[in-house]
């Protein structure tokens, strides 16, 4: 298993890397002076399961394309698999034709993906679970509210016993 970065979160795949105590694939990603990107994987591949991490966010037609040049770069190294972790898939609430004469851009960036050459795409609280359909791939769609609630639950537990404290001292002194 290997990790690949785009620019999007590299923060957040320098914590996975850390945490999964692998190392990011050597990379170059850069833009030419007319704006076009430019990717290099700099190590061997073959045959190797690949994650790159990139969210679809701002800027998202950048993010974008850089995502699916790195897939298309990973493709062409040999990579065994490639899963594409998009923290934040854009283009998400674009996902039904609301009006006449409009782009569904959630299946279209579903089919990009797709022929770009991922295997697979994990995400994370999609804004429509009809999104997941849209793709040819497995797709596993993560939820992080339950993981919110329960921070926030026990943070109020905690706000809550103090507030109480607060009251039975201040109703003492009274």
């Amino acid at each position: 298993m290997k990790l690949l970065t785009g620019n999007s979160n590299k923060k957040l795949s320098l914590k996975i890397a850390k945490y999964l105590k692998e190392k990011l694939v050597n990379s170059s990603i850069r833009k030419f002076k007319d704006g076009e990107i430019y990717i290099e994987i700099n190590e061997n591949i073959r045959g190797n399961n690949i994650f790159i991490i990139q969210s679809i966010s701002s800027p998202a037609n950048d993010n974008l394309m850089e995502m699916l040049l790195c897939i298309d770069a990973l493709k062409r190294s040999s990579a065994k698999n490639i899963t594409a972790v998009i923290p934040y898939f854009g283009y998400a609430r674009q996902d039904r034709k609301v009006v006449p004469r409009t782009s569904i851009s959630a299946k279209l960036v579903s089919n990009l993906i797709t022929k770009a050459g991922a295997d697979r795409v994990v995400t994370i609280d999609l804004h429509a679970g009809q999104i997941q359909g849209f793709f040819d791939i497995p797709v596993d769609n993560l939820f992080a509210t339950p993981i919110f609630a329960r921070h926030i639950k026990k943070k109020n537990k905690v706000e809550k016993y103090n507030l109480r404290l607060t009251r039975c001292r201040w109703s003492s002194e009274n």
